[in-house]
């Protein structure tokens, strides 16, 4: 199975360096000099790790097959890709996993499809696809996301009021006159 380690961004720089859209956890043990990765689509790829840094947070690498900002900008949305397996962590999935659950409500009301995950420095959001075509981000933490059912495929929304759309106010019963 091929998972996804980060996906390229925009170019940074006239050499070829880019930031990437991480992935994984361990960016510090994958992005290392001389890592090779295959990439998706094939045609873009392997991809050789150069030179790895972190700036403001965000990661930027140099690969030795991106020799200038031409080539950089031609690998944007390029994703970076390894052998793997399932997560074996308790509470812990990689976003192929999730994408294609279908999220519902506790009551087993659909809300709509995960198409994603975007790692945030808070948390990670999940974003579902609302039947209406509107992508909801919601934070995947217990509070609003308290079961994920792979075997099931799906996942359970608790989001509050405002982050999906189509939602009402709930009534509380008072007339403002």
């Amino acid at each position: 199975m091929r998972l996804t380690v980060a996906r390229i961004g925009r170019a940074h720089g006239l050499k070829g360096e880019v930031s990437v859209e991480l992935r994984t956890d361990i960016p510090e043990e994958r992005l290392v000099p001389g890592e090779v990765f295959e990439t998706e689509p094939p045609s873009a790829g392997p991809l050789t790790v150069a030179r790895a840094r972190v700036q403001a947070g965000r990661w930027y690498v140099q690969f030795e097959e991106l020799g200038d900002r031409n080539a950089a900008e031609a690998a944007r949305g390029v994703a970076l890709t390894i052998d793997g397996a399932e997560s074996d962590e308790e509470d812990a999935w990689y976003v192929h996993e999730l994408v294609g659950l279908a999220a519902v409500r506790p009551d087993g009301s659909a809300v709509g499809e995960v198409v994603d995950l975007v790692t945030m420095p808070a948390q990670d959001l999940l974003v579902v696809k609302q039947a209406g075509g509107h992508r909801a981000m919601i934070p995947f933490v217990e509070e609003f996301v308290p079961e994920v059912d792979l075997e099931g495929r799906r996942v359970v929304l608790t989001p509050p009021y405002g982050l999906l759309a189509g939602e009402e106010p709930e009534s509380t019963g008072e007339t403002v006159s």
